[in-house]
């Protein structure tokens, strides 16, 4: 038996896609060109019906952007191009799951040291002396927008309520533990959303758990890319 003619309307129904976005995958270059019949209908093979399934598997695992440029990379004979895609997707992914983890040291390294004695409002040398530190270093992290403190409105003066009381020992701590300042944004950050230490670290387990099943699928759409150049690209 010959290879099988398909219709966009049977891709479609196997994408779970519209006819119209079968059509906006051949025109991007997500599948590889058709070609003509005689009566000027397009010629789909099992190839557009396996790149069909590719693109799905990748834009689940590396999200479409990426499947976009993996593919048109490959159907436009650029493999390094694409695989170059795909290496840049699980080291992003590498990264990530490095910062969570160094953000998940740097919190059970905060949770662990000795609270700070929180005043309904503290000026800065104040604060700087709680937090052992001097008093241009609390408006250095200011300024790198680590520390938000509100202003006196008579006397201009700075003042640290317990929320900024807490992120400047925060700050300290980590600045003490050698983190850099992109991992303490990250902290400073999950702290306010979160409200505080075990909070965030709970939402960065969260996130770390949501990172794995990434990892997961990512790894699978690269296994259904390989199948797809093992098929169809054998002697690139």
């Amino acid at each position: 038996m010959g290879e099988r003619r398909w219709r966009v309307v049977d891709l479609a129904d196997l994408a779970g896609v519209s006819e119209q976005q079968v059509r906006n995958y051949l025109a991007a270059g997500l599948l590889p060109p058709a070609g003509r019949a005689a009566n000027n209908y397009r010629v789909l093979t099992d190839q557009h019906a396996d790149a069909v399934r590719t693109v799905r598997a990748l834009a689940a695992g590396h999200g479409w952007q990426r499947a976009r440029a993996i593919l048109t990379a490959v159907h436009g004979g650029d493999l390094a191009a694409a695989l170059a895609q795909v290496d840049d997707s699980h080291a992003e992914l590498a990264r990530e799951r490095a910062t969570i983890a160094a953000a998940t040291r740097a919190f059970a390294q905060v949770a662990a040291a000795p609270a700070p004695v929180l005043r309904r409002q503290a000026r800065i040398g104040q604060v700087a002396a709680d937090v052992g530190v001097r008093t241009p270093v609390l408006r250095l992290w200011e300024r790198r927008g680590l520390l938000q403190p509100q202003r006196d409105r008579a006397t201009g003066y700075r003042l640290y309520g317990p929320t900024e009381q807490r992120a400047a020992h925060l700050v300290a701590v980590l600045r003490a533990g050698g983190f850099a300042f992109a991992i303490i944004d990250a902290a400073i950050a999950t702290m306010r959303a979160d409200g505080g230490v075990e909070h965030a670290l709970a939402h960065l387990a969260r996130r770390d758990e949501q990172v794995r099943q990434l990892s997961l699928r990512r790894l699978w759409a690269s296994a259904a890319l390989q199948e797809y150049l093992a098929a169809y690209y054998a002697g690139t």
